[in-house]
Protein backbone atom coordinates (compact mmCIF):
# COMPACT_ATOMS: atom_id res chain seq x y z
CA UNK A 1 0.00 0.00 0.00
CA UNK A 2 1.06 3.20 -0.90
CA UNK A 3 1.87 6.05 1.62
CA UNK A 4 -0.32 8.15 0.08
CA UNK A 5 -3.51 5.28 -0.18
CA UNK A 6 -2.31 4.43 3.38
CA UNK A 7 -3.24 8.53 4.09
CA UNK A 8 -6.64 8.18 2.47
CA UNK A 9 -7.74 5.11 4.29
CA UNK A 10 -6.43 6.49 8.13
CA UNK A 11 -8.36 9.91 7.11
CA UNK A 12 -11.76 7.46 6.80
CA UNK A 13 -11.21 5.34 9.87
CA UNK A 14 -10.74 8.70 11.56
CA UNK A 15 -13.75 10.39 9.69
CA UNK A 16 -15.77 7.70 10.60
CA UNK A 17 -15.24 7.02 13.86
CA UNK A 18 -15.36 10.78 15.04
CA UNK A 19 -18.22 11.62 13.36
CA UNK A 20 -20.78 10.52 15.64
CA UNK A 21 -19.22 12.30 18.43
CA UNK A 22 -19.12 15.50 16.60
CA UNK A 23 -22.68 14.73 15.87
CA UNK A 24 -23.92 14.44 19.48
CA UNK A 25 -21.79 17.29 20.85
CA UNK A 26 -24.32 19.26 18.59
CA UNK A 27 -26.88 18.53 19.97
CA UNK A 28 -28.85 20.79 22.36
CA UNK A 29 -29.26 19.92 25.92
CA UNK A 30 -33.52 20.37 26.24
CA UNK A 31 -35.64 21.60 29.94
CA UNK A 32 -38.77 19.81 30.80
CA UNK A 33 -40.60 22.01 28.75
CA UNK A 34 -38.80 20.47 25.18
CA UNK A 35 -36.96 23.41 24.50
CA UNK A 36 -33.20 23.97 24.39
CA UNK A 37 -31.45 25.78 27.55
CA UNK A 38 -29.83 28.71 26.69
CA UNK A 39 -26.95 30.41 28.51
CA UNK A 40 -29.57 33.59 29.43
CA UNK A 41 -31.84 31.67 31.80
CA UNK A 42 -32.25 30.33 34.83
CA UNK A 43 -32.90 26.20 35.40
CA UNK A 44 -33.56 24.74 38.29
CA UNK A 45 -31.55 21.25 38.31
CA UNK A 46 -33.84 18.48 39.82
CA UNK A 47 -33.38 14.60 40.07
CA UNK A 48 -35.53 12.67 37.07
CA UNK A 49 -36.62 9.73 39.74
CA UNK A 50 -38.49 11.00 42.61
CA UNK A 51 -36.75 9.94 46.27
CA UNK A 52 -33.30 11.42 45.34
CA UNK A 53 -34.08 14.26 46.80
CA UNK A 54 -35.50 18.07 45.56
CA UNK A 55 -33.97 20.95 43.66
CA UNK A 56 -30.55 21.60 43.76
CA UNK A 57 -29.12 23.81 46.44
CA UNK A 58 -25.94 24.83 48.91
CA UNK A 59 -25.13 23.31 51.76
CA UNK A 60 -23.59 24.60 54.47
CA UNK A 61 -21.40 21.25 55.75
CA UNK A 62 -19.15 22.64 57.80
CA UNK A 63 -20.19 25.88 59.81
CA UNK A 64 -17.88 27.64 57.40
CA UNK A 65 -16.80 28.08 53.70
CA UNK A 66 -16.95 27.15 50.77
CA UNK A 67 -20.34 25.93 50.64
CA UNK A 68 -20.94 22.39 48.90
CA UNK A 69 -23.52 21.66 45.98
CA UNK A 70 -26.33 19.11 47.14
CA UNK A 71 -29.83 18.49 47.23
CA UNK A 72 -32.97 19.37 49.12
CA UNK A 73 -34.37 16.33 50.98
CA UNK A 74 -37.85 17.32 49.70
CA UNK A 75 -39.60 17.95 46.73
CA UNK A 76 -40.88 21.11 47.83
CA UNK A 77 -40.50 23.77 45.45
CA UNK A 78 -37.44 25.66 47.12
CA UNK A 79 -33.38 25.14 45.90
CA UNK A 80 -31.84 27.99 43.57
CA UNK A 81 -31.50 27.72 39.99
CA UNK A 82 -28.55 27.79 37.92
CA UNK A 83 -27.24 30.00 35.17
CA UNK A 84 -25.07 27.91 32.54
CA UNK A 85 -22.18 29.06 30.77
CA UNK A 86 -20.17 27.78 28.05
CA UNK A 87 -16.20 27.40 27.17
CA UNK A 88 -15.67 29.46 24.61
CA UNK A 89 -13.09 28.65 21.90
CA UNK A 90 -12.65 32.07 20.47
CA UNK A 91 -14.18 35.45 20.99
CA UNK A 92 -16.56 34.62 18.02
CA UNK A 93 -18.55 31.40 19.60
CA UNK A 94 -22.34 33.53 20.72
CA UNK A 95 -23.99 30.40 20.67
CA UNK A 96 -26.12 30.83 23.73
CA UNK A 97 -27.85 27.38 23.61
CA UNK A 98 -26.26 24.32 25.99
CA UNK A 99 -25.20 21.59 24.15
CA UNK A 100 -24.37 18.02 25.39
CA UNK A 101 -21.29 16.92 26.10
CA UNK A 102 -19.32 20.13 26.09
CA UNK A 103 -17.68 21.78 28.92
CA UNK A 104 -19.72 24.43 30.84
CA UNK A 105 -19.69 26.31 33.70
CA UNK A 106 -22.67 26.04 36.13
CA UNK A 107 -23.21 28.83 38.97
CA UNK A 108 -25.92 29.40 41.27
CA UNK A 109 -27.30 32.66 40.49
CA UNK A 110 -28.63 35.64 42.05
CA UNK A 111 -27.64 34.02 45.98
CA UNK A 112 -26.36 35.83 48.15
CA UNK A 113 -24.47 33.98 51.01
CA UNK A 114 -21.61 34.93 53.85
CA UNK A 115 -19.07 33.54 51.68
CA UNK A 116 -16.40 35.98 49.76
CA UNK A 117 -16.10 33.19 46.56
CA UNK A 118 -18.05 32.90 44.20
CA UNK A 119 -21.23 30.59 43.73
CA UNK A 120 -19.58 29.00 40.87
CA UNK A 121 -19.23 25.07 40.95
CA UNK A 122 -15.95 23.29 41.52
CA UNK A 123 -14.74 19.53 42.02
CA UNK A 124 -13.63 19.94 45.51
CA UNK A 125 -11.70 17.41 47.76
CA UNK A 126 -12.60 13.92 48.39
CA UNK A 127 -14.66 12.60 51.24
CA UNK A 128 -12.70 11.19 53.67
CA UNK A 129 -15.30 8.09 54.57
CA UNK A 130 -16.45 7.58 51.23
CA UNK A 131 -13.62 8.44 48.64
CA UNK A 132 -16.22 10.44 46.22
CA UNK A 133 -14.62 13.73 44.96
CA UNK A 134 -17.29 16.24 46.57
CA UNK A 135 -18.60 19.40 44.29
CA UNK A 136 -18.40 22.40 46.09
CA UNK A 137 -18.35 26.37 45.10
CA UNK A 138 -15.61 29.00 44.16
CA UNK A 139 -13.10 29.39 41.72
CA UNK A 140 -10.75 27.05 41.00
CA UNK A 141 -7.54 29.93 40.62
CA UNK A 142 -5.11 27.32 39.16
CA UNK A 143 -4.02 27.30 35.44
CA UNK A 144 -6.66 26.49 32.94
CA UNK A 145 -9.54 26.43 35.52
CA UNK A 146 -10.11 22.95 35.03
CA UNK A 147 -12.13 21.95 38.36
CA UNK A 148 -14.89 24.56 37.36
CA UNK A 149 -16.06 23.22 33.81
CA UNK A 150 -18.65 20.46 34.03
CA UNK A 151 -20.49 19.05 30.98
CA UNK A 152 -24.14 17.54 30.21
CA UNK A 153 -24.42 14.07 28.68
CA UNK A 154 -27.19 12.38 27.92
CA UNK A 155 -28.79 8.95 29.32
CA UNK A 156 -31.24 6.64 27.22
CA UNK A 157 -34.18 9.02 28.12
CA UNK A 158 -35.15 11.70 26.40
CA UNK A 159 -34.63 15.25 27.83
CA UNK A 160 -32.90 13.36 30.99
CA UNK A 161 -29.35 13.86 31.72
CA UNK A 162 -26.35 13.29 33.94
CA UNK A 163 -23.87 15.44 35.09
CA UNK A 164 -20.08 15.11 34.66
CA UNK A 165 -16.48 16.23 35.22
CA UNK A 166 -14.54 15.96 31.78
CA UNK A 167 -13.22 19.17 31.18
CA UNK A 168 -11.34 17.51 27.75
CA UNK A 169 -12.69 20.28 25.56
CA UNK A 170 -11.02 22.56 27.90
CA UNK A 171 -7.61 20.57 27.58
CA UNK A 172 -7.76 17.92 25.00
CA UNK A 173 -4.44 16.76 25.83
CA UNK A 174 -4.81 16.71 29.86
CA UNK A 175 -5.60 13.11 31.13
CA UNK A 176 -8.41 13.29 33.54
CA UNK A 177 -9.82 11.39 35.87
CA UNK A 178 -13.48 11.77 34.94
CA UNK A 179 -16.33 11.09 36.94
CA UNK A 180 -20.58 11.61 36.83
CA UNK A 181 -21.98 13.41 39.64
CA UNK A 182 -24.51 11.35 41.89
CA UNK A 183 -25.68 11.66 45.81
CA UNK A 184 -24.11 11.13 48.39
CA UNK A 185 -25.84 10.71 52.08
CA UNK A 186 -24.62 12.11 54.97
CA UNK A 187 -26.13 13.14 58.60
CA UNK A 188 -29.25 14.36 56.93
CA UNK A 189 -28.11 16.27 54.16
CA UNK A 190 -28.09 15.24 50.55
CA UNK A 191 -24.14 15.93 49.14
CA UNK A 192 -23.69 16.13 45.13
CA UNK A 193 -20.44 14.04 44.66
CA UNK A 194 -18.67 12.38 41.42
CA UNK A 195 -18.26 8.12 41.34
CA UNK A 196 -21.12 6.90 42.77
CA UNK A 197 -23.98 5.94 41.19
CA UNK A 198 -25.14 8.26 38.87
CA UNK A 199 -27.81 10.68 39.69
CA UNK A 200 -30.11 11.51 35.72
CA UNK A 201 -31.57 15.58 36.34
CA UNK A 202 -33.65 16.80 34.73
CA UNK A 203 -33.14 21.09 33.81
CA UNK A 204 -36.50 22.76 34.85
CA UNK A 205 -36.89 26.82 33.90
CA UNK A 206 -37.52 28.96 36.23
CA UNK A 207 -40.16 31.31 34.93
CA UNK A 208 -40.26 35.16 35.46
Amino acid sequence: MSIKSFASLTLLVWLFTATPSLAQSNQYVLDTNGERVDSDDEYYIRPAITDNGGRFTLINRNGSCPLYVGLENTDTPQGYPVKFTPFAHNNNDDDDDIRVNRDLRVTFDEVSTTCINSNEWRVGENDTRSGRRLIITGRDNTTGSYGNYFRIVETQNASIYNIEWCPTEVCPTCRFICGTGGILRENGRILFALDGTPLPVVFQKKED
